[in-house]
Order: structure tokens, then sequence, then C-alpha cells
């Protein structure tokens, strides 16, 4: 033993720096490499779990029983703290400090109808987004990641419309599509950072939580403190991110520049009563970040002006905590209290949204309005025109129209077929004609927001003994939104609305005189220019809208955004027309147009309906592509021949339009 060398007992390293040291032919048997399920050569046995029948060369199915086997990276899971918060019954927010999957971990997973399209997205699925997009995004990585995650969205709440419904089941397409696009790494900003997040400005909205989750806004998809650990000691140092303020707690709420909030836990459930908050994970973060002095982001939960039952969340830019205490809440239990102040010189969000509040009490306190309503009754919801740039007093007379407007000559002659539903047209009912029509589906969702652009969509008509209630007939009960005529800065008169606009939302329709082809191009028909037509046979820059067909195991042949139109359209608003005449040219637009097709005294008619790209935030111009002309529009070959500068700002600007 004394002869032994110790020195080599010592000399260790990590096992990850080891190399695999072969056997000698000399030493032992050869080394041999065989796939897991063989075969095997005479002398070797498979071992557990690949011990099936020697000889077999199958690869063991891992999809089977529905499972997915697409490998996400480790990264793509962040471990969140346990909450010692009660449960949250609100569905559209709250104060929980869960994650997003954690509640599915916990819980048995129970396979149902209701959930079998999350597993049957095709393993080979792209999410066209880089590792390093995913830590770090920019402005086009979040849109992109919204659009999509919305285009999903929409497509699981028309495919759950369509089932036959069952009381006490909750559907929550919104939570369906977000750990769908997490798994497959349609998602960005990962990494917690303290401060500004790359792509997200100021005064965003977003419908749902799991939109802040999916673009690095705020990563709790329920709690409302999201917050970091910074390894300044051995122990590390808990700092606030964001926070989420949205009715769940009693928040002090109304001013626009501070803001007092009510720390996390101590909530009353079914299962507990109140208890006194305590000073950990979110808490003692927003404490810390109180003596840290770090920016903290804020959103702030509103009411849904559209949809009552639902909420709005807008980011309101980088806060400071300025002073804690605690004081007793109307449970009588103890509560943490949080001043915070907006740091001065950002753009307004949440200020806009008061001041719509304070028009609504009273049009008469709008400064610069000239009329409190356009349409003169016309419309359903009035239409605001306002001027707070110079004294002009307002556009050009033209007669209000809230349709379209077609002579004899123009009618399109097409029989019409109409659906029998005595009340409604029923999602999902396969002996409905207007549901076949579109492609066996109704074109919107419950609550009138568009699922795809279509070739052609068609609506219910007179034809049809179903209700103006009917969910097929959004176009024909006229815009929901209450919108503004402005004039801007440099653009003559704009459009814009004061509430928030979800994608897919109906915003208005192209209405006036359609006119033939020979008038369209002498201008209208009296030797003027006719700044105000739309032409259906434009070329448009092509975008992608709809979902990815992918995701939902569906072919992508049935997912065609290409319009298919009879004939060509052309309308003029000059003389005749209504709200969509104001809509300004934009090369980076926020609405797009969809054609749609009902009947009226059993002849169909085209219609020019337009619809929210994406989610515009109110008091946010409104604006569409004009297209670029084809040769049959102008009187001349030169395609410089009607061009004009473009001043939408946008970073993608030609710097033209027609």
């Amino acid at each position: 033993m004394d002869a032994f060398d110790k020195s080599k007992v010592l000399d260790v390293k990590p096992l990850r720096t080891l190399a695999p040291l072969f056997p000698e032919a000399s030493e032992g048997p050869p080394f041999v490499c065989v796939p897991p399920n063989g075969p095997f050569p005479s002398g070797f046995t498979p071992f557990f779990p690949f011990s099936g029948p020697q000889g077999s060369q199958s690869t063991p199915d891992l999809n089977q029983n529905g499972f997915n086997s697409s490998a996400v990276p480790l990264r793509a899971f962040r471990a969140e703290p346990l909450s010692s918060n009660g449960p949250d019954v609100s569905p559209v927010g709250g104060r929980k400090n869960k994650s997003a999957g954690s509640s599915s971990v916990k819980r048995k997973a129970k396979r149902t109808k209701d959930s079998e399209f999350v597993f049957v997205a095709r393993s080979n699925f792209n999410p066209g987004i880089s590792l390093s997009d995913r830590d770090d995004g920019n402005r086009d990585l979040v849109e992109n990641v919204l659009l999509r995650f919305d285009a999903l969205r929409r497509r699981l709440n028309q495919i759950d419309d369509a089932k036959e419904s069952h009381s006490g089941i909750i559907r929550r397409p919104d939570l369906k599509a977000g750990n769908m696009m997490l798994s497959k790494g349609v998602r960005t900003n990962m990494k917690k950072r303290i401060g500004a997040v790359p792509g997200a400005e100021i005064g965003d909205i977003f419908f749902f939580r799991m939109e802040l989750c999916l673009v690095g806004l705020h990563s709790q998809s329920m709690a409302g403190i999201d917050y970091m650990v910074i390894k300044s000691n051995s122990e590390g140092e808990h700092v606030a991110l964001s926070i989420v303020s949205s009715g769940g707690y009693d928040d002090d709420a109304e001013d626009p520049d501070v803001l007092v909030y009510t720390g996390q836990g101590g909530a009353a459930s079914k299962d507990k009563e109140a208890s006194d908050q305590r000073l950990v994970r979110g808490n003692l973060a927003l404490e810390r970040s109180l003596h840290q002095a770090n920016e903290v982001r804020v959103i702030r939960g509103l009411k849904d002006s559209v949809h009552q039952m639902s909420k709005v969340y807008v980011y309101d830019g980088l806060y400071k905590i300025q002073e804690s205490w605690m004081e007793k809440g109307k449970s009588g239990c103890n509560m943490f209290k949080y001043k915070l102040a907006r740091i001065p010189g950002q753009v307004s969000a949440f200020a806009t949204w008061k001041s719509i509040q304070k028009w609504r009490g009273g049009i008469s306190s709008r400064a610069g309005l000239i009329l409190p309503d356009l349409t003169s009754g016309a419309e359903s919801i009035p239409v605001s025109l306002v001027n707070e740039v110079d004294d002009e007093k307002g556009p050009a007379y033209f007669t209000y129209l809230a349709s379209v407007k077609y002579s004899n000559s123009f009618k399109l002659v097409q029989p019409s077929h109409g659906c029998t539903c005595r009340d409604a047209c029923q999602a999902g009912n396969p002996n409905c004609p207007c549901i076949q029509k579109n492609g066996g589906d109704l074109p919107y969702t419950a609550n009138g927001v568009l699922v795809c652009r279509k070739p052609m969509l068609y609506e219910c008509g007179t034809s049809c003994p179903c209700s103006r209630n009917c969910k097929n007939r959004v176009l024909q009960t006229g815009f929901k939104v209450r919108l503004e005529v402005f004039k801007t800065t440099n653009r003559g008169w704009g459009l814009r609305s004061w509430d928030p606009i979800r994608a897919g939302t109906f915003i208005c329709e192209y209405a006036g005189e359609v006119i033939d082809k020979d008038k369209a191009r002498r201008g209208g028909g009296d030797g003027e220019n006719d700044e105000y037509v739309f032409h259906t046979n434009r070329l448009y820059e092509s975008f992608k809208w709809n979902y990815e067909s992918e995701l939902v195991g569906e072919d992508s042949s049935d997912n065609a955004e290409d319009f298919d139109i009879p004939s060509p359209l052309t309308i003029s608003a000059k003389n005749c027309g209504n709200v969509a005449r104001f809509m300004n040219h934009s090369c980076s637009p926020n609405v797009f147009w969809q054609p749609i097709m009902y009947d009226n005294n059993n002849e169909a008619f085209l219609h020019i309906a337009f619809f929210a790209k994406r989610h515009i935030p109110p008091m946010t111009e409104l604006t569409y592509d004009y297209g670029i002309p084809n040769s049959d529009e102008t009187q001349s070959d030169n395609a410089a021949d009607g061009r004009k500068k473009c001043l939408c700002g946008s970073r993608k600007c030609r710097g033209y339009f027609y």
C-alpha cells in the first residue's frame, strides 16, 4: 500500500471533460455500435427499454396516443415561484401567482374533445423565429407574434363555437393558442429585463394576458407582479419588472400619472378566508424595487367598451415606486400598498383613455369639435367631426350614404339561395346553405370577429328567414365602434376610433356609387380628379393574416386568402359616401378590405368591408393600402401617372401612393 502513488487519485476531472475510452482489441471484445432496436450480433443482448423482439428494425412510434414528440428546448420553460395568493375567480385577470402551465401540471390531465386540437400540431413545424430573436425581439417580431397568436385563437374559437355546447364547460381558446405558441417557440423577448421591452411600444393594447407573455412584456399569465432575482449577493435580490393593475384588488388607478397598487395574496376564496398579506415573492420584489429605484413596467387592465364582459390591457409605460406602506383592507386584513409615479416625458397612453371617458360623458367637452354627428343619424352610432389643427370647418360637402349604391346596369344578377334557419344560423350546422357557401364554417366568431380572410364571404340576405341578430349578418348591422373624422397635420382629413379595436373587428363598409370603367378613368365624369375612389382590381401587396393551418393539423390549401371577385368593381365616394372615404393610405396599414356578398330582392350584390388587421389602440388613425393601379385604370401607359408623395410615416414607406 505504501508503494501506491496517491497523486493519480487526486488527478480528477469533471465528467463532461472526459472523452470516451474504448478497449483495444487485445483487452476485450470488440466495441459494437448498433441501433437501439438491433439487430444485435451474437453475444450481445438488447437492454431496457429497447428489449423488443430481436431482429426487429422498426422504430417505436413516439407519437402514439396523441403524444407530440417535437422537441422543445429547456430554455422555453421558465420556472416560476409558487404563490401564496388566493385563487382569482376572474378569468380575465387578477393577481394570481401561477405560471401558464403550472395548473395543467398539477392537475391530472384529462383528454377531452375540448383539448384535442392542442395535440395535433405537426412535429416539423418551423416557428420562423431564431433562438436569439426569441430572447431579444423588435417591433416587427412583436407584431408578428401577436398577429399569429390572434389568428390561431380565432380559429380555435371558431372550432369551439361549432361544437355542441355543454353547460359548465368554460372554453378558453386564448389559453389553448398561447400554450401551442409557447410549445412551438412562437414567442419573443424571453429574456427577462428591467425597463423597456424591445418592440413593445407605450400605448399598445392586448385583449388577453397570454399576449403579454408571448411578447415578454409580462411573463405571468395570471399573477399581477412579475419579477426576477438579481445575483447581487450570495442569496440574490428580488426586483419587480412589471405589474398588471386590472381591478382584482383595491387599487387607486384613476390618476393617469400615479398608481397606488395593492400587493398580492391574502384574498378570500371558497377554500379559505382572507388573511394578511406577506412580504414574500412579488410583494418583496416591489419593496426591493423601492430601494433599488429601478423602472417598473405598468400594464393597466380596463373594461372593453365594445365587449362589456371582456377586458383590454394597455401598456402605460415605465414607472418608479416612490413609497410603500401597510393598511387595513376591506376584508379587515393587512395589505401592502405601493405608490408608483409615471416617469415624465413618455407618450400618453392611459391618459388618452381618461380623456375619451370624459368625452363620453359630454361631447361638448371635446376640444375642436365641429359636428357631434357627421352622419346626421344615418348610422346607429354618431361620428364626430373634429379639427384641432387649423380653422377649417370641415370637408367639402357630400351626401352621407350608409351603403354602396348600385345602378340598374351594375346589378350582379346571380341566383340567390338563402338558408332555412328560423332564428339564426348555428355554427356547425351542415344543412345551412350559407355556412356551406363559406366553406363549412361561420366566417365570424360569436362576438362578430372575422376569423379568416377569404376569396369571398357570403352573409345571409333578405331571402334568408333568420333574424337580423344572426351571427352571419355583421356587415349589414353597421359598425359597432365609436368613430371620429379628424383633421390631420399633413394629410387632410382622417378617421380614427374612440374605442380599442381588436384584430378582425368590422370597422365599416366602403359606401359610394358604383361607376363604370370609363367614368372612373375620367375622374368621376366631371373632368376633375376623383380622390375618393376604390378599385377592386388594383394590385395590392400580399400579406399573411390567417392562422397557420399546420398548428391545427389542417391542409393549407383550405386557407386561401387571395380574393376571387366575379367582376371588377369601382366605387366613387366623391359625391356620396360614408366614413370610409376619409381613411388615408399607409404602406403599413392597420386595416384591410374583404369582399362580401349578400342578396337583396333575390339579387346578389358585392360589398367592400374593412376589418382591423391587428389590435388598434384608441385615437390611432385607421389606414389601408390604396394599391397600385393596373394598365386599365389610367389613360396613359406612364406608371408614374397619378402618383402622389406618401406621408404615412411608416418604417416601410415606399415613398408614394396612388
